[in-house]
């Protein structure tokens, strides 16, 4: 589905995830986090392929399973029963495949469908700063991490480095259309450039310097989301971001992985940099020549390249600019209190933005929520459709009809919106969804010939796959705040979080909706909620 899609990677599926800031303000340092953060992934890339990586695993009665008993019991127990003894006590072991795709790992552009390309043999890691690359190893040829102190001077002397943006920024080639794309790949590598490229694509992962601070949390996610364009390589597995101000972040390429991959990473990288540092803030680089382990990239451009580059920063820069990100901190409460009035915080915080949605616009619409099925072999994602006739009728009833229904009737009907959501979100995640099976159905249908059936042509089909509400959730005290852009030119990208004691919303949308209006109706209609919960 991905690697066929022809549009540009950059907001259209790309999405960012932020890390919280380290506890110690000192370590927020650029280049010591840097060095840290390079470090700590090296660590998580060591322990996985080692194969000592703690496995994912989704706990029905963690008080049986998710114990350092079990873990010990479990550790002497061959692997081909292993699944079912956690089964016996309601444990159930999470598909990983994916994150063999994390490290070393690049999108590549081809005509009429991309192909993924890793090469774990390589050593090297990616950095870019004002658009210009370097290269240096941070393994060792016996496989050891390079000592953390080089790494940091061999990252100092990068940023140490006065050459200004070049002319013509190769990395605005990724943000290109995929067809556009790979026809100037192949006049790069005709043109001399394969060694480089290859330098590029099987890099451990890409490190970003970029040389300005973040002000607020609206800059953040527009920076983190797209930058500048010239200051990423938006093919790569992930590029690992760090500002002037040591704030961090990571953009992730969508075909290889989906979130829950790249979180895992980010909660033992944020666990990790911040228990065990490998560098300090008193700590000295390395007495190293950077200038020998550096290697600055060069690549050779014709007409035809430099004409490609400055048609995508002309097309990247217009479309950046349509679009508009807002957030929403809601304090009233979040988690513990929802879950203490017996209702699931995420149907909750789903059923605001249909009431929301129709307090705006008068309308439901088609809606969608990510969810994993990593529950079974090579699982992805499939859709929770959270715009349900439970949800419809509530929101109706708060939105339309305010004095017709009395507080206990409200209630009832909030209470039924959570259980149905809950019984969808269930089904999703165990393989009862119906989207990813109908997708499946039409692409075998086109890939061995057959006529597309009238079912996929019905104009009900395609208004269900025109998601103007896209809506995605990932909690964690490793990340602050990710996002996403909208899937259609006239709907919402809506990443929200509900935390302990408030619920928090990152909004992205393009001229066609008011994303300022959308926040304020879903602050009331959380508001509506919370006081018919409350008795108030």
């Amino acid at each position: 589905m991905y690697l066929k899609a022809r549009e540009s990677v950059v907001l259209n599926y790309n999405p960012f995830m932020a890390f919280s800031p380290d506890p110690k303000a000192e370590f927020n340092d650029q280049l010591i986090r840097a060095t840290n953060m390079t470090v700590s992934a090296l660590r998580f890339l060591k322990t996985l392929r080692a194969g000592f990586l703690e496995p994912e695993v989704f706990h029905l009665n963690p008080s049986r399973s998710d114990t350092q008993a079990f873990k010990r019991f479990i550790r002497f127990v061959p692997s081909s029963l292993s699944w079912f003894g956690a089964y016996m006590v309601n444990a159930y072991p999470l598909d990983m495949s994916q994150y063999f795709r994390l490290f070393n790992s690049t999108r590549l552009p081809k005509r009429n469908r991309d192909e993924l390309f890793t090469d774990e043999k390589e050593r090297h890691l990616l950095v870019l700063r004002n658009g210009n690359f370097y290269t240096f190893d941070v393994i060792d040829k016996d496989g050891n991490i390079v000592e953390p102190l080089e790494i940091q001077a061999h990252l100092k002397y990068i940023l140490s480095d006065i050459s200004s943006v070049p002319t013509f920024p190769l990395a605005c080639l990724t943000t290109e259309n995929r067809d556009t794309w790979a026809s100037l790949r192949q006049e790069l590598l005709d043109n001399g450039n394969e060694q480089a490229l290859r330098k590029v694509d099987s890099a451990i992962f890409c490190l970003c310097f970029d040389d300005s601070p973040i002000e607020d949390l609206i800059q953040l996610s527009h920076t983190m989301l797209h930058g500048n364009g010239i200051n990423r390589w938006y093919d790569k597995s992930f590029n690992l971001i760090l500002t002037k101000d040591g704030t961090a972040a990571v953009h992730f390429e969508h075909s290889w992985g989906d979130g829950v991959a790249m979180l895992r990473f980010q909660n033992e990288v944020f666990k990790d940099t911040t228990q065990l540092p490998a560098v300090t803030p008193k700590s000295q680089p390395a007495a190293v020549d950077s200038s020998m382990a550096v290697q600055k990239l060069t690549f050779k451009l014709n007409d035809t390249l430099k004409e490609g580059i400055s048609k995508a920063k002309q097309t990247f820069d217009a479309t950046v600019k349509t679009l508009t990100l807002e957030m929403l901190q809601f304090k009233r409460g979040g988690k513990e209190f929802l879950k203490k009035q017996n209702l699931s915080p995420d149907a909750i915080v789903q059923l605001a933005f249909q009431m929301a949605f129709l307090q705006q616009y008068g309308q439901t619409v088609a809606t969608y929520e990510s969810c994993s099925t990593a529950a079974f072999r090579h699982g992805r994602t499939e859709t929770i459709r959270p715009a349900s006739v439970y949800t419809k009728a509530c929101s109706e009833a708060f939105v339309k009809e305010p004095f017709k229904h009395s507080a206990a009737e409200l209630r009832q009907m909030i209470a039924e919106c959570s259980k149905y959501h809950s019984q969808l979100t269930k089904d999703a995640a165990m393989g009862k969804g119906f989207d990813r099976h109908l997708f499946g159905l039409r692409h075998l249908a086109e890939s061995i010939g057959i006529p597309l059936p009238e079912f996929y042509q019905d104009h009900a089909y395609a208004q269900i796959n025109h998601n103007i509400l896209s809506t995605s959730t990932l909690s964690s005290p490793a990340v602050t705040i990710g996002g996403f852009a909208p899937v259609v030119p006239d709907g919402f990208g809506v990443g929200y979080g509900v935390r302990d004691d408030w619920i928090g919303c990152n909004v992205s949308t393009y001229p066609a909706r008011n994303v300022h209006e959308f926040l304020q109706c879903v602050h009331k209609s959380l508001d509506d909620i919370f006081n018919v919960l409350e008795g108030k």
